[in-house]
């Protein structure tokens, strides 16, 4: 396994500034922060991709991107005047210090739950200094909205606002579902558009409750669908069959064929 050290990190801001500099490449020259904004979305999926996959190799190189793209954006502001990526190191180290007293200084915290606490107090010492600022302001907007739901849901369930039990949620969802058959009635679009996202909130909060993400827990169903969708498709291409050209039933009999191989 290679070490690297700083003269590599130095090399590959190096290689940085010369894709930006008169000589380098085109695109590298054209881009901005607002252009990079979803490669590096983009970049952070496809490491969630590879660590679900259990791939060292493939996981560092995805690593490798989401790095170029820390350091394509800081060249990018220090290019304009503003921070550099040494900046974004001192800022993480600053904050990782400031965020663990019970590690650099003299705070206890015997399990990771009193981590949590003191996590969340720092936190919101340093928001609460901002006018007016919302517990829920620091959340991204550009989330994905099952996820960004899921921290909305946890962070108003940090101060107090939740259920006292699971069934609390259950019943939530039931009464949901029960506005939702309501709207189904009068054929409202506005209003069912309306009431199945608070169907969806609804189950996020179940999900956040039990401490299972849903993004994550959707992002698998996905992939077992897709996986044994693709299993009909290959079954039918074996009989020369179409997707098109069978029944429900025989491909609900192939369904479960391929849940058996999973």
């Amino acid at each position: 396994m290679q070490h690297a050290n700083l003269k590599d990190f130095e090399n590959l801001l190096q290689i940085m500034k010369r894709l930006r500099g008169p000589e380098g490449c085109p695109w590298d020259r054209e881009q901005t922060r607002d252009k990079l904004k979803w490669y590096l979305v983009e970049e952070c999926y496809e490491v969630l991709d590879a660590i679900e996959k259990g791939s060292d190799e493939k996981i560092k190189e995805e690593l490798g991107d989401i790095l170029f793209q820390i350091i394509f954006l800081a060249e990018i502001s220090e290019e304009e005047g503003g921070f550099n990526i040494f900046d974004v190191i001192n800022s993480a180290r600053e904050k990782m210090i400031r965020r663990h007293p019970h590690v650099f200084h003299n705070e206890n915290a015997k399990d990771s739950r009193e981590v949590k606490k003191i996590w969340w107090r720092i936190k919101e010492e340093e928001k609460g200094k901002e006018e007016g600022c919302s517990i829920l302001d620091s959340i991204p907007p550009a989330l994905p909205s099952l996820l960004r739901a899921f921290r909305i849901t946890k962070r108003a369930a940090h101060v107090g606002f939740d259920w006292d039990n699971v069934e609390g949620v259950f019943d939530k969802i039931k009464e949901e579902i029960e506005e939702f058959r309501e709207t189904l009635k009068d054929k409202n679009e506005e209003r069912m558009e309306d009431e199945l996202g608070d169907i969806l909130f609804s189950v996020v909060n179940l999900g956040r409750f039990l401490e299972v993400n849903p993004e994550e827990a959707l992002r698998k169903t996905i992939g077992k669908f897709t996986t044994r969708f693709k299993d009909i498709e290959m079954s039918l291409k074996k009989e020369n069959k179409e997707i098109g050209d069978v029944t429900l039933e025989e491909m609900d009999k192939l369904w479960d064929e391929a849940k058996k191989k999973q």
